[in-house]
């Protein structure tokens, strides 16, 4: 397991909901397809086999018909509190690939996602970083958070709003 750097992406967020509920969210394909990803972007849940070991391989389409793919590579899962997973993005059959947007993006990312619970509210805190990246993709990583924290701000806001019509 890669111990966490200075330098890893972090962002926390409080959602007004039980901890289970965001666990599910976070695990089942009925909620995934409803929020996970870009704004804009239809999800398609390819597998998913939740179990340490396991895979959420998905699609996702722009409206003007743009296909990119992404895979999870499930390491520790502790319902309903953390969830830990090398992620990448791929092709339709699951391959680990570059990032469309830039070769210099690291191929994977080790991501820690913790999940805990106070007066029905659950503080989210998703942690990650680059794993057996090169001194240019880490720079590249790095470069990349401001855009990170946009677009996981975004996906949590879709989430917040799925979450009010359960």
């Amino acid at each position: 397991m890669e111990k966490e750097k200075t330098n890893d992406f972090v962002i926390t967020r409080v959602f007004n909901a039980p901890r289970k509920l965001i666990f599910d969210a976070f695990t089942q394909p009925k909620h995934l397809a409803h929020w996970w990803g870009p704004k804009g972007m239809a999800l398609e849940v390819i597998n998913l086999d939740l179990r340490s070991g396991g895979i959420f391989h998905y699609g996702m389409k722009s409206p003007e018909g743009h296909e990119m793919f992404g895979i999870f590579k499930y390491i520790e899962i502790v319902s309903p509190e953390k969830i830990v997973f090398i992620n990448a993005f791929a092709d339709k059959e699951g391959n680990t690939i570059r990032a469309p947007f830039n070769p210099l993006w690291p191929l994977e990312v080790y991501n820690t996602w913790t999940l805990t619970e106070e007066n029905g509210k659950t503080t989210l805190t998703l942690k990650g970083g680059p794993q057996n990246a090169s001194d240019e993709e880490q720079k590249m990583f790095e470069a990349g958070m401001p855009s990170m924290q946009q677009g996981f701000g975004g996906t949590f806001d879709q989430l917040e709003a799925y979450l009010k019509t359960l």
